[in-house]
């Protein structure tokens, strides 16, 4: 069955060629709890940042997203606009006031630029439509990618909480062959002493550790969260919050597993146990 989780870390590059030049928009997103748009616009653009910051909430639930849109201008399409008639006026004024004023020094070419109006940009091209459509393409290889690695994370996931299964059944024997073991050495110790003990009070202290050790309801309830993080993987929609609480509800349970354990081999499947639920907690840490 294919996955239907998506990761959070991705990113996607498009570029859409115009005369004026080409317009390219990169999209990143890594984990994050929430859903945290950032966006950069080339000057003159920034009143598009609304739409597009709209349009990338709309297609993405969670993940730090960062969005630039660059413009490479194509050659001769950008640069400063010299109204000379205008520079003319000021040096023919310049002049006059000069004739006037013998001492005044005359102006120079930087004082003729800096005067206002002289030099000015050239009007840029429009730009809304070449941006939009850049950026839709970005956020749609953007949201494949994440789908991609969703798929990956989704396969891994499986086989750890195979794993998982795995362990849990092994702990289950070890328990039961641990208090087989536990009244075997019991009997056999008693018997090595001088005045005979009562069997009944030897039943019961192997009662009394199967009761301190019975991990029947932990394993029950690792496997229904086994179960839950299974289905969670093939739901539609975003997913990872509630895989983080099932890892957490997991780690529980092996915690209470190992502080029930009586034995090293118990206590080395109960390790092995939260070795993997932390291995699968930080895989889901992607997951949107």
């Amino acid at each position: 069955m294919t996955a239907s989780i998506k990761s959070m870390t991705a990113f996607a590059r498009a570029q859409v060629h115009t005369g004026a030049g080409e317009v390219v928009c990169e999209l990143r997103s890594v984990n994050h709890r929430y859903l945290e748009v950032s966006i950069r616009l080339p000057e003159g653009l920034t009143a598009l940042e609304g739409a597009l910051r709209e349009r990338l909430q709309a297609a993405l639930s969670r993940g730090k997203v960062d969005c630039q849109v660059v413009w490479r201008k194509a050659p001769g399409e950008a640069g400063l606009v010299v109204d000379e008639r205008l520079a003319a006026e000021v040096v023919g004024a310049a002049e006059l006031v000069r004739a006037a004023h013998g001492t005044l020094a005359p102006l120079s070419v930087a004082d003729v630029l800096r005067w206002p109006g002289v030099v000015s940009a050239r009007p840029g091209p429009v730009l809304d439509e070449p941006v939009a459509l850049a950026c839709e393409r970005a956020l749609a290889a953007l949201v494949d990618h994440r789908r991609r690695e969703g798929g990956r994370l989704a396969q891994g996931l499986r086989e750890k909480f195979d794993l998982m299964d795995a362990e849990a059944t092994a702990l289950r024997r070890l328990v039961a062959e641990g208090l087989e073991t536990f009244g075997e050495r019991l009997r056999a110790r008693v018997r090595t002493f001088d005045q005979p003990l009562d069997p009944g009070r030897l039943e019961q202290e192997v009662l009394l550790l199967a009761q301190r050790s019975d991990i029947e309801e932990e394993i029950e309830r690792l496997a229904v969260h086994v179960a839950e993080a299974r289905a969670a993987l093939e739901e539609v929609g975003p997913v990872g919050r509630r895989l983080d609480f099932l890892m957490q509800e997991l780690n529980r349970e092996a915690n209470t597993i190992a502080s029930k354990s009586f034995s090293a081999r118990v206590s080395s499947g109960a390790v092995a146990l939260k070795v993997l639920i932390e291995q699968v907690r930080e895989q889901v840490q992607n997951i949107e």
